[in-house]
């Protein structure tokens, strides 16, 4: 079963071993039953993995040995219930080596990661208990249960299916080898990316070949200079908010070139770090499995579980965006490559001159850059504004407890409460990049929410992001990208935070993956308007309002070459399916085939030496597989879902209210389309849209 999700009840652990190690205490201490980061190392997590997995087999073991007839609550309720402190445990672990990894761990999730594996597989492929299971299943009234325990039942009777519970012994075998070597080579793809991120530097001790990058990116890349020792001069790296700046605002093209080759060859380079092989062992591995679960490729065996359904689906969805935007897109790119032509470039607009010209054109068209935003975005400020638009919404308030320890000194805790000073959740914010840390942003559980025999859990959210760090003379401010990008992970955090289920596993984000994005996409509507900028929108050394010109040359450009980011994000999507949809041969070379993948939808001329495919860790180490194509399919979900917001209000309470009882807090308890309707009264339509991406007339 899917047990890497699954979260502990502290009630039920009733028989930890009572060591000195910290991650096997009946219950953790701390305020709000906390994670005692600071008594936490690195020597705790395999005993203490070894100790859980002890204590989750023997709960397996109850189960398979209980003399009364299986029945929903002492099978599927109790299946549910074990190995909780497992998931406490790996959730741990795994967060910490995304956002605060060092060579120890990676050297301990090299074993920690197939000891998971294994356990579940053992769990997965239990034939006692798979009979257990579905003998409830086939003779369950299933009338007799409420909707969420009719989709716990079907979801973990179909969990079994889909991880080998049927297959002989000898496909058993095959299937736990490999899953054993998905986990490791999933491991390694992203150590490698992270590895090739850290390792590039590139120092600058003339501020002349840096003209054209503002202030804050001057100082940003001093202050980084300063950390590696080498003050007076200015450090440039793959870091987000060093990289972004210098590729939208350098004036230098030659710079733009080496970086953007930089980063183009990521885990591409025929070195200790490339990940060419290990993508196409990843690809067959996942093929293979899929076939010996009675599957065409891995995207039929995902898709099952999505709302999309299948490949055939997906495709058709991909490329019918795509009809619509390539001609806008195609438009947009001409009108870029003009614009950079006449002022001043020589030879074709090549893709390290795209974000520099479209950022100056962009200026011209509507007298707005990063530069004249940056200062009304001060992140303190915008935290506090996502958190009065989440009191706004939907009635919760987020107070600091520095009482409550953290993994690093840059993480904040807050408590979380209703307005009635209920105890909503516990909520962690980390938000710069350091070296332990990989790129992009994303949110997390240390524990989710649930509600068993009447003991409500309540959950333990993260949200990690990389941001432009604070300087010497100025607080951290945000393009008004981040600003977005805070607003998105904020969204996947209430979804996590406001959660209202019975069972762990159908809690939050436990929901299909392209209904995942709903809440944080929709969320992104409200750092475009008025009413909501206004509540943090301030200049950081005046205190003065975002003037209204200002705010509406933001809505005016909202959708300012859409045309070209949707072509890109479409792109993403069928190269994903490329993959996932396909088994390369032996001697495929990775380049090559993201090339064909991505034809269609290509702008520019391919470069060479470069590769996507090699970083690309959301499809091969996060779990986006045959699920990128979510992002486009949730902007239809999200446009929707605003504009019963537009249509009532920003901040009307109904409204909100609505989508909290039917979206956000109900997680995976039913199947998505059933929930949106709930809150919509209709099916999502493709109509808003397109209108907001500026694809069709209004």
């Amino acid at each position: 079963m899917d047990k890497l999700s699954y979260f502990w009840n502290h009630s039920q652990i009733e028989y930890l071993d009572m060591t000195n190690n910290p991650l096997l205490v009946a219950h953790f201490e701390h305020p709000l039953e906390a994670i005692p980061f600071d008594q936490i190392k690195e020597e705790h997590f395999l005993p203490a993995l070894e100790e859980a997995i002890r204590q989750g087999k023997a709960d397996i073991e109850m189960i398979k040995t209980q003399k009364e007839t299986p029945s929903f609550e002492n099978t599927i309720v109790a299946l549910d219930q074990a190995g909780k402190l497992v998931g406490r445990v790996s959730s741990i672990f795994f967060n910490l080596n995304s956002a605060e990894t060092n060579e120890e761990i990676q050297k301990i999730a090299q074993e920690f990661a197939p000891k998971l594996t294994v356990y579940s597989n053992e769990i997965s492929m239990d034939e006692a208990l798979f009979e257990k299971v579905k003998q409830v299943h086939d003779h369950t009234d299933k009338s007799s249960l409420t909707a969420e325990q009719q989709t716990l039942l079907e979801k973990t009777y179909k969990s079994f299916v889909r991880n080998g519970a049927l297959l002989s012994k000898e496909d058993k075998s095959r299937l736990t080898v490999i899953n054993t070597e998905l986990s490791k080579a999933s491991l390694e793809f992203g150590e490698n990316v992270l590895a090739e991120t850290n390792k590039y530097v590139k120092f600058i001790d003339n501020k002349e070949a840096l003209t054209g990058l503002p202030e804050f990116a001057l100082e940003a890349a001093a202050e980084e200079a300063k950390q590696k020792g080498k003050e007076g001069q200015y450090a440039l790296t793959l870091q987000y908010p060093s990289y972004i700046p210098l590729m939208t605002y350098a004036d230098n093209r030659e710079l733009r070139e080496e970086l953007f080759m930089a980063s183009g060859q990521k885990a591409f380079k025929g070195d200790e770090l490339d990940n060419q092989e290990i993508i196409k062992k990843i690809v067959r591995l996942r093929h293979e499995k899929a076939q010996i679960l009675g599957y065409a490729t891995h995207a039929d065996l995902t898709l099952e579980e999505r709302m999309a359904g299948t490949p055939q689906t997906v495709t058709a969805f991909l490329q019918d965006l795509m009809e619509k935007a390539k001609p806008v897109a195609e438009e947009q790119v001409a009108e870029v490559r003009a614009f950079a032509q006449k002022n001043g470039l020589e030879g074709d607009l090549q893709r390290w001159d795209w974000a520099y010209y479209a950022e100056k054109l962009k200026k011209e068209k509507f007298a707005i850059d990063d530069e004249v935003l940056k200062p009304y975005f001060s992140l303190e400020k915008v935290v506090n504004g996502v958190f009065e638009t989440a009191k706004r919404l939907y009635g919760i308030t987020f107070s600091e407890r520095k009482d409550i320890p953290v993994y690093h000194e840059e993480v904040t805790a807050y408590e979380v409460k209703n307005l009635d000073g209920s105890y909503v959740g516990l909520f962690y914010a980390d938000f710069f990049p350091r070296q332990g840390k990989r790129n992009g942003a994303w949110m997390t559980s240390y524990r989710d929410q649930s509600n068993v025999n009447s003991q409500q859990q309540r959950p333990h959210i993260s949200i990690v992001c990389n941001f432009t760090k604070p300087t010497a003379t100025k607080p951290s401010l945000l393009t008004f990208n981040e600003v977005t990008t805070l607003f998105h992970e904020f969204g996947h955090a209430l979804h996590g935070l406001l959660a209202n289920t019975t069972y762990s596993t159908l809690s939050g984000t436990s929901v299909y993956w392209d209904f995942v994005e709903l809440p944080s996409q929709v969320m992104e509507n409200w750092a475009y308007e008025k009413e909501c900028l206004d509540l943090f929108a301030q200049h950081y050394e005046t205190g003065e309002n975002i003037p209204m010109e200002l705010i509406q040359k933001i809505k005016d450009s909202a959708n300012f070459l859409e045309g070209y980011q949707t072509m890109r994000q479409i792109s993403f999507g069928l190269l994903d399916m490329a993959w996932h949809g396909t088994v390369p041969n032996e001697d495929t070379k990775v380049a090559d085939f993201e090339g064909t993948a991505m034809a269609a939808t290509e702008l520019f001329p391919k470069v060479e030496g470069t590769c996507m495919s090699t970083a690309f860790s959301h499809i091969f180490q996060g779990g986006y597989s045959a699920g990128y194509y979510s992002y486009k399919w949730a902007e239809i979900l999200d446009a929707d879902a605003f504009e019963a917001f537009k249509e009532k209000g920003l901040f009307d309470t109904e409204t909100a209210q609505a989508f909290k009882e039917h979206v956000l807090s109900k997680g995976g308890s039913e199947h998505p389309m059933i929930l949106y309707k709930r809150f919509r009264g209709h099916e999502p339509k493709t109509d808003a849209l397109l209108k907001r991406a500026g694809l069709a007339k209004a």
